[in-house]
């Protein structure tokens, strides 16, 4: 799978989004609620992103649309 800008990956009660992607670096964003996004900023390796993605899944932009209008 390769990573892209603004995809997000649900993991468990919390998803993930991309909101920066570098070369060895991301920057990411993760929340509760897919409707409001409100959540925290984080910073990491990419290897500690993959990590995190290891039992994550990603959402496709029918499924994001569909649970915004929930």
């Amino acid at each position: 799978m390769k990573l892209l800008q603004s995809q997000i990956w649900n993991q468990g009660d919390q998803y993930l989004q991309i909101v920066h992607l570098e070369r060895l670096e991301v920057e990411y964003k993760a929340f509760k609620n897919l409707a409001t996004r409100r959540g925290t900023h984080h910073h990491v390796s990419k290897k500690e992103f993959c990590r995190l993605l290891k039992h994550a899944t990603l959402l496709s932009p029918e499924e994001i649309q569909k649970a915004r209008i929930q």
